[in-house]
């Protein structure tokens, strides 16, 4: 085996381990799937036992499939407890801007951060028994209690708020109404969304799965490409 042959091979097997996926070769499926699952992994890293989405891993797959004129669409599926803000608005963002047409599928959950994750697609659905949980934003550790704290916790939750307002139907009042609720939380303000409820409030699109979502995503492949 010549060096060549053996670094292509390397390459591959760590595309395996992190992605669970070549994504080396540039031979792509005419649709990727994205999974976002866990936890989303922003510059802290996590406790290795702990299931968790880096966004160190995401960003390049998105810029990979949004070059390869071979893929078509991406179908994200989200089952996700939230995580890192910035590292999820960041993928959010860059999902959003994809010229490559998207549709996103939660199930399981889609809970903090993983909500504007669920609504940076072109086409958003949630599972039947899917759940999705709105609340302010919070900060674990240290927080010095000044004016200057409260204003960046204020910033922060306006930039995720403007980000769903943009790419769903909720109405900014209806969300900020959900973030603040007190009686659906255990020692916290939000609420939880099932399924139908999401579509009700405009989060999400339309409830279904993974076959409503891939006949979706061929719908916006041929309207892109007629």
């Amino acid at each position: 085996m010549n060096n060549q042959t053996e670094q292509d091979l390397n390459s591959k097997i760590q595309s395996l381990k992190e992605f669970g996926k070549d994504i080396v070769s540039g031979k792509e499926d005419k649709i990727q799937i994205l999974p976002i699952i866990g936890q989303i992994e922003g510059h802290m890293n996590l406790p290795p036992q702990t299931k968790s989405t880096k966004y160190e891993h995401v960003i390049p797959q998105l810029i990979s499939m949004e070059q390869n004129n071979n893929v078509k669409g991406i179908l994200i599926i989200l089952n996700t407890i939230g995580g890192d803000i910035e590292a999820g608005l960041a993928i959010a963002e860059m999902i959003n801007s994809l010229s490559t047409p998207t549709v996103s599928l939660v199930i399981g959950g889609g809970h903090s951060i993983g909500v504007p994750l669920a609504t940076s697609s072109n086409y958003s659905f949630i599972s039947p028994s899917a759940t999705m949980i709105l609340h302010p934003i919070r900060m674990t550790g240290l927080v010095i209690g000044v004016p200057q704290t409260f204003e960046y916790f204020n910033k922060m939750q306006e930039r995720i708020n403007d980000f769903i307002v943009r790419t769903s139907k909720i109405d900014k009042s209806s969300l900020k109404k959900l973030l603040v609720q007190t009686d659906e939380l255990l020692n916290d303000m939000g609420t939880i969304l099932i399924g139908e409820q999401a579509v009700k409030y405009g989060l999400i699109d339309e409830v279904g799965g993974v076959k409503e979502s891939l006949r979706k995503l061929e719908e916006l492949i041929d309207n892109k490409n007629p």
